[in-house]
């Protein structure tokens, strides 16, 4: 589902603007013949016509990504439905076979074939009464334990657990981009999350994508569904067509949470004793200071009218971008990988390649260095000025 694998993500573009294009390339371009520099500039036309149609082509796939995403949904409605308990799936829908389960399976027949065969090699005479035994001691293991199970099933008192309880709240504990946001006052109430959907734009409507957090009735706020849209831009930058990538989120909206009284987890209540200058006397005051909570989230940070932001304020942003990214891209279509820790290996396996070459290229420098190094004659090293030999 991630459209813009592989051509820039959308969750990591810049929301300030482009970096800046080295002065060289300039500096270079100055540097050519006139003719030359004018067969440059027809290229450079050529550059911007492909980036305009490159932009035609992201439109074409968000077009694309929403009418999947309504072959998805019933698809997505199930597995909330499952979660929440509201269905209980048949046998045959349960059914599932994982890779490691063979894998297991296998190792195990092999080693007991490995075993039966060179015993057999080993002690002819005595394979057929050490097979019999262990069976019988196999059987007896099995009776055993099947007496235990029993026993423990009457001990323990009748548990029917409803769907999959706190399905949403595990995922947020185990992916460390959510896990970050999450406060200990927010579990609660993320136990009610039902579901997460993500909704498209509509064709003709700005292009934008709006995350949907699905709350059963709870004790804390009113809202049943809490929303989140992320507005995005696929053309080429008029002052800077050449740094277009794809499609970039350039601005966010979150909505209001109508908390019931003394539940708002995003601020907390503080007392200060404030001292008359005058007469002296003390009087204690409560005020309200924001608490940092998950629930932030849809508070977003916003611009300025000048469209200034400082750097916290820029990077707090672009952290947003790219969680409601996430959110989408990965979180939503591949929930139960996430709950199960699947899907975690994957992106640690992902992780650990990236850093394996960089290991490689650090190596490679190294050994150039140490190239360097062996021609090194210490013979023809000049005396170096004292001065220099501080440094």
């Amino acid at each position: 589902m991630d459209a813009n694998k592989g051509k820039g993500d959308q969750g990591m573009q810049n929301p300030g603007g482009q970096l800046d294009r080295p002065v060289t390339f300039n500096f270079l371009e100055s540097m050519l013949p006139k003719v030359v520099k004018r067969r440059v500039h027809a290229l450079k036309r050529l550059q911007v016509q492909c980036a305009n149609i490159e932009a035609k082509f992201y439109e074409e796939v968000h077009e694309l990504e929403r009418k999947y995403a309504a072959l998805y949904q019933p698809l997505f409605d199930k597995r909330r439905d499952i979660v929440t308990g509201t269905v209980e799936p048949t046998d045959e829908e349960c059914e599932w076979h994982s890779d490691r389960e063979e894998e297991e399976e296998l190792a195990v027949s092999t080693t007991l074939d490995i075993f039966l065969i060179e015993t057999f090699q080993k002690f002819k005479l005595l394979y057929v009464i050490v097979y019999i035994a262990l069976l019988t001691v196999q059987e007896e293991v099995k009776e055993k334990a099947a007496i235990e199970d029993a026993k423990k099933e009457e001990a323990k008192p009748e548990e029917d657990p409803k769907g999959i309880p706190e399905f949403w709240l595990t995922i947020f504990k185990r992916v460390d981009m959510l896990s970050d946001m999450l406060q200990e006052h927010d579990e609660p109430i993320l136990k009610h999350l039902r579901d997460i959907q993500v909704k498209f734009s509509e064709p003709g409507q700005p292009m934008s994508f709006t995350l949907e957090f699905h709350f059963e009735p709870n004790g804390y706020f009113n809202n049943a569904v809490l929303t989140k849209v992320y507005k995005m831009k696929s053309e080429p930058d008029a002052s800077d067509p050449f740094s277009f990538e794809g499609p970039e989120i350039i601005d966010c909206e979150g909505c209001q949470i109508d908390w019931h009284k003394g539940k708002d987890v995003t601020v907390k209540t503080i007392k200060k004793k404030q001292k008359h200058k005058g007469r002296g006397t003390v009087r204690t005051v409560t005020k309200q200071v924001p608490n940092d909570s998950f629930f932030n989230f849809f508070n977003p940070v916003k611009a300025s009218p000048d469209g200034e932001l400082d750097e916290d304020s820029e990077f707090t942003l672009a952290t947003d971008f790219e969680i409601g990214h996430f959110f989408r891209e990965r979180i939503v279509p591949r929930a139960v990988l996430y709950f199960t820790g699947e899907a975690l290996e994957d992106d640690e396996s992902f992780e650990e390649e990236e850093l394996e070459e960089g290991d490689e290229e650090e190596q490679d420098e190294e050994g150039d260095e140490d190239d360097d190094d062996g021609d090194f004659d210490p013979k023809k090293e000049q005396p170096q000025p004292a001065e220099c030999k501080q440094q």
